[in-house]
């Protein structure tokens, strides 16, 4: 098969078919993300296709030269898929919908917020919300000896905490806790079966969950057009304060090409979509990689040799440059990528691996199924850190992030604020994973809002000296 891409042409092979039962594949699917993409590259080859009921046509590939093909292929022909699960999340205005010009313009605009040199200034943030999550700041209860941590939970309100440091540099605890219970119900509003299933959007006498989300959402966004209108209030009244060193003091300030500034709808879509994505998927890192360090004790104790040579208070910056907790954190993401898939539409006719995708259909890559490629990956269900000490990895073989011009502009601060947090409470406490989840099989990822995580809670225990 002709491996090149390019526009289909009249001798490009016929495409893969689609499979017959539709429903029954969405269904299994769902149940199963991976199970059901090695099922089907085992089955069919790379590529293959499949249709999402609703989003219409899609072929996937999950090898380093479909990545290729997919990251490279040219940008005019591309656009986010719509319909998208997420719309209703983040907004159709988020830089993760837009496209063309108004997404380069929106990217040009959040960039420079995520600078790597600019999210070491989060550095002492970071570690700081570790700790007091550990202390039982928010909860009452310190991880202390005979303490049950629920991991989701704790992960979850250490990254929010996070973003509201980063994003709106809110310290105040009151405050914080308004923003988190807020984003915490909204985010828990948008289930499985409201992301899976859009028939269910539906308003009926406000007893849907549909209706829950929306006046979820919009408790949320009463907030953000109070920060917007208090900060632009602020700069109007000449207050050198108002604007502020966060990433909403810096779009405030921001200017596009034409000198226009961001408009007060289109940025509470971007801080509602840093609030959603800016958290979540990190959190969902963060319980991963505790959970297979607790479940390869070699390896843990490795890292915390490391962590100890470094000592208690190394400087964050330090610590996220750790050869072995960047490997620990990488293999982690190699085998749990939070954003599984990512899709491309066509707006012209294409081919990825010699198959052709017509304007209107979908193309996609399976992160999963690319970070399992055996070739690159040897024994890729083994959880083995060292692997990425030994080599570096190419952009099309290890693609956590996505890749191409649409590649996460959040990414330096999700990797940054992973390794932080892992450092802060390995140095800090010792756990044990509960009994259930010590041994047998991986818990299995569902959808949590805009990321896949375990299906279960998974929890750990403080064990006593």
């Amino acid at each position: 098969m002709n491996s090149a891409a390019g526009p289909a042409g009249p001798e490009t092979p016929s495409p893969p078919r689609e499979p017959r039962l539709v429903p029954l594949h969405a269904v299994a699917a769902g149940l199963d993300l991976e199970r059901y993409f090695r099922w089907r590259r085992a089955r069919e080859g790379d590529p293959f296709r499949m249709r999402f009921p609703g989003l219409g046509s899609a072929v996937f590939t999950g090898s380093p030269a479909g990545a290729r093909e997919v990251f490279r292929a040219p940008v005019e022909l591309l656009e986010p898929p719509l319909p998208n699960p997420i719309e209703p999340m983040v907004g159709a205005g988020s830089l993760i919908l837009a496209r063309g010009v108004r997404h380069r313009n929106g990217r040009a605009l959040l960039m420079p917020a995520f600078h790597r040199a600019r999210i070491s200034a989060y550095g002492s943030a970071i570690r700081d919300a570790a700790r007091a999550e550990i202390a039982g700041e928010r909860t009452g209860r310190a991880w202390t000896p005979g303490a049950r941590v629920d991991a989701r939970d704790a992960a979850r309100a250490i990254t929010l905490r996070v973003i509201l440091t980063a994003v709106f540099g809110i310290e105040d605890p009151d405050r914080r806790a308004e923003y988190t219970a807020a984003t915490t119900a909204f985010l828990t509003a948008f289930g499985g079966p409201l992301f899976l299933v859009p028939a269910l959007r539906r308003r009926m006498f406000g007893v849907t969950g549909w209706e829950r989300f929306t006046a979820a959402r919009d408790r949320v966004d009463a907030l953000l057009d109070g920060e917007i209108a208090r900060r632009r209030a602020g700069i109007d009244a000449g207050s050198k304060d108002a604007g502020g060193q966060d990433i909403l003091g810096m779009l405030l300030a921001a200017r596009y090409d034409d000198g226009a500034p961001i408009g007060d709808l289109e940025l509470r879509e971007q801080l509602r979509t840093l609030l959603v994505a800016g958290h979540e998927t990190t959190a969902t890192a963060l319980v991963w990689a505790l959970y297979r360090l607790h479940r390869a004790p070699a390896v843990l104790e490795r890292l915390r040799v490391e962590l100890a040579a470094a000592g208690p208070e190394a400087d964050p910056a330090e610590l996220a440059a750790l050869p072995y907790l960047d490997a620990v954190c990488q293999e982690t993401l190699r085998m749990h990528p939070p954003v599984p898939i990512v899709l491309r539409r066509l707006t012209g006719d294409y081919a990825l691996r010699g198959t052709p995708v017509v304007s209107g259909d979908t193309m996609g890559l399976s992160v999963q199924l690319l970070h399992s490629d055996p070739e690159v990956w040897p024994e890729s269900h083994l959880f083995r850190p060292e692997r990425f000490l030994e080599r570096r990895y190419s952009p099309f073989e290890f693609a956590p992030y996505g890749g191409g011009h649409r590649r996460c502009v959040g990414a330096a601060l999700a990797d940054y604020e992973l390794r932080v947090v892992l450092a802060t409470v390995l140095g800090a406490v010792r756990l044990r994973l509960a009994p259930r989840f010590a041994r047998g099989r991986v818990p299995l990822t569902v959808p949590h809002n805009i990321a896949l995580g375990p299906r279960a809670a998974i929890t750990f225990d403080i064990p006593e000296p």
